[in-house]
């Protein structure tokens, strides 16, 4: 670190969507704003999302589909920066995109679009954005003093905009967490969000996991049901629906699969045993479920030998365990697999309009780093865009 000093009104640790939208919307006030990152280059988060395409936000954003400790907390500022807005920041650019389902909008083309079109953002604003910067102490006295490996900062206003602990090869870290506890803020407990979860071969009641079978179903967690695909990997399973339903999950619950979301699993089974008494049971089931799966399935709960021999009381329990189907992770494959963070900063020591502390003047929390965790779909990019908005916005007034 160096004995150079520079001024700024804003400093903003973390140059992905949520810090770049803040450097954005700060600028355009004209705020003198400095944007940090320890990564090499800004948005590496963005430029692997979306299989490098993007999802960056959805037609059908709304508060429900937010995991928080206050669900209501995200509401003020989803409505004052709308996905409608950033899309018309993404069409102004020139940027192709197209829904892909549910709502979920994607770059036609490569993510690099999205980081070009910030970063030129940032740039006609005025904002600084500096990469490559390593953050050492931060203090506050009457302005927050940030020490990095290149100079330090004298500023009005500092936020936290470094995500969460999610794909920690990408650099993730606890530092936006460390700060706000330095400065009296709460964290919520955080765990992986959107992440595959771990299951032992023994759930499905074989030697092994039929890893790669997939299959649309309804998963359902407590009160949390999403309808979407389930994959079964060498380790356990993920897909859409795994993926959202983790979110929700705690460790030794169950998880209940409807494995056939359109049928009446009872009526289909029985009405094909009178129809075809001389086939197998796997037979018919792997007409209604992937081949493995339902040979699988029918090895451990249905006789072998023609269906017409199965009597219809065993069918029929079998078909209230294809409706709801129950499976218990043995864990998550952790932050290194998880796409974001659940849990994070307490709302409860923030401003749901402007993401600022209540207590200490001057800070700002955004993103992922917040207890905020949206759906998959876009709808973390949307509160990033959101957030970052809105403590951009809310920089220097008084």
């Amino acid at each position: 670190m160096t004995g150079r000093r520079e001024k700024a009104d804003a400093v903003i640790v973390g140059a992905g969507a949520a810090g770049l939208m803040c450097a954005i919307a700060a600028a355009r006030r004209g705020k003198r704003v400095v944007v940090l990152d320890h990564a090499d280059k800004a948005g590496s988060k963005i430029l692997i999302s979306g299989g490098g395409r993007c999802n960056f936000t959805n037609l059908d954003v709304r508060p429900e589909r937010f995991i928080s400790q206050n669900p209501h907390f995200s509401r003020s500022a989803l409505s004052r920066y709308t996905q409608g807005d950033f899309i018309a920041l993404v069409e102004k650019h020139g940027i192709a995109y197209h829904e892909k389902t549910l709502g979920q909008l994607f770059c036609d083309g490569s993510a690099r679009a999205i980081v070009a079109m910030l970063l030129d953002e940032c740039a006609a604003a005025g904002a600084t954005v500096l990469t490559g910067v390593r953050v050492g102490d931060v203090t506050c006295t009457d302005r927050f003093h940030i020490e990095t490996s290149q100079s330090g900062y004298d500023a009005a206003a500092l936020v936290l905009a470094t995500g969460g602990l999610s794909i920690p090869k990408m650099g993730a870290s606890g530092w936006a967490y460390d700060v706000a506890r330095q400065f009296g803020l709460r964290i919520t407990e955080t765990r992986p969000g959107l992440v595959p979860l771990k299951v032992a071969a023994e759930a499905f009641g074989a030697g092994e996991l039929p890893a790669g079978v997939a299959a649309p179903v309804i998963a359902s967690c407590g009160s949390a049901k999403f309808r979407e695909s389930l994959l079964v990997t060498h380790r356990g399973i993920s897909g859409p629906a795994v993926l959202q339903v983790s979110s929700y999950w705690q460790q030794g619950e169950s998880i209940a699969f409807d494995l056939l979301p359109d049928e009446s699993a009872a009526a289909v089974l029985l009405e094909r045993k009178r129809a075809r008494p001389m086939a197998e049971a796997k037979t018919l089931l792997a007409e209604l479920l992937p081949a493995r799966l339902a040979h699988m399935m029918a090895a451990v709960h249905l006789p072998a030998g023609p269906v017409g021999n199965v009597p219809d009381r065993v069918l029929t329990d079998f078909a209230i365990r294809l409706k709801a189907w129950q499976i218990t992770p043995t864990g998550s494959e952790g932050y290194a697999k998880a796409e974001v963070t659940a849990g994070g900063i307490d709302t409860r020591d923030l401003s749901s309009k402007s993401m600022a502390s209540t207590a200490v003047p001057g800070l700002y929390c955004i993103g992922e780093a917040v207890d905020v965790t949206g759906w998959l779909g876009g709808y973390n990019f949307q509160w990033a865009w959101s957030s970052g908005w809105c403590a951009g916005t809310a920089i220097g007034e008084t």
